[in-house]
């Protein structure tokens, strides 16, 4: 199948690149400060099916650019959308837990109420209902806590802070489903099958098994990247952050499995490829 994807270096756009045959757009082909661009990009390409893999993704620096981040995560997803639409094509756009506002500790499902805590979220959710508004076929993955073997993630941050300190304290009372990259990619291209076959689209969780802190997180990086770290569990008030985060970031993928039969992956697995991967590199 003919298959465009918005983004070329992140993480799930590389995935994707090294999973299937597309044709991928970086900034200088589409950018997603001009979303009309896209849209042109979209009709001239005329693909067979669209995934949107590119965003702002700065949380911190969405607080003082909270305009910027809404034209790209917002404005010109529903650009895409609208141009899919009107082709008939199915479009299939990333989003994320940060559109919910992190309280509790039940797994948000994807009919909860949303309420997001800062702009990076408020800009996602703005692309939601964009996304949704342009009326064509579609779906929305909501994941969280990306990882790979590329660019600046946790496990990589983790790593190059290993290198020179032997003691970390890590935030430990934000949960959640560290996610592969890999794993997402190969999600999205399962369901953009299912798309093009007439199976239904709409909003679904997709994050990785089992719960875990951060500190959880990073002691298991650790483990298995032979790194003698000490991690130390504080609470996020003692990290504080130009924006806010939830709390509860779990997602409850139980949709995904009864629609799709898509079963969440055991991040740990994906954790030993991504160290595996930087190991070879």
């Amino acid at each position: 199948m003919t298959l465009l994807v918005f983004g070329q270096t992140g993480q799930v756009a590389r995935a994707l690149q090294g999973q299937a045959r597309v044709t991928a757009l970086g900034r200088a082909d589409a950018d997603l400060c001009d979303p009309e661009a896209c849209a042109a990009a979209i009709h001239a390409a005329a693909p067979r099916a669209v995934i949107n893999a590119a965003a702002y993704t700065a949380v911190d620096r969405a607080e003082e650019e909270e305009p910027r981040a809404t034209r790209i995560n917002a404005e010109a997803p529903g650009a895409m959308a609208r141009a899919c639409a009107a082709r008939g094509i199915p479009f299939l756009h990333i989003s994320t837990d940060y559109v919910f506002d992190g309280s509790g500790e039940t797994p948000w499902r994807e009919e909860d109420p949303v309420a997001p805590l800062n702009a990076y979220g408020r800009s996602k959710l703005a692309g939601e209902r964009a996304v949704r508004a342009a009326g064509g076929v579609h779906v929305i993955l909501r994941t969280s806590w990306v990882f790979s073997a590329h660019g600046a993630n946790f496990v990589t941050t983790m790593l190059r802070l290993s290198e020179t300190r032997d003691r970390l304290n890590v935030v430990a009372d934000q949960v959640g489903g560290p996610t592969p990259a890999e794993e997402i990619a190969a999600t999205l291209l399962r369901m953009t099958e299912a798309l093009l076959a007439g199976q239904g689209g709409g909003t679904y969780h997709y994050a990785g098994a089992p719960w875990a802190s951060w500190a959880d997180f990073a002691r298991a990086i650790f483990a298995r990247a032979g790194r003698a770290v000490t991690v130390t569990d504080i609470p996020a008030r003692d990290y504080p952050t130009p924006a806010r985060r939830p709390q509860n970031s779990r997602l409850d993928c139980a949709k995904l499995r009864a629609d799709f039969g898509i079963t969440p992956a055991d991040w740990t697995a994906g954790l030993a490829a991504v160290l595996k991967r930087l190991e070879d590199t």
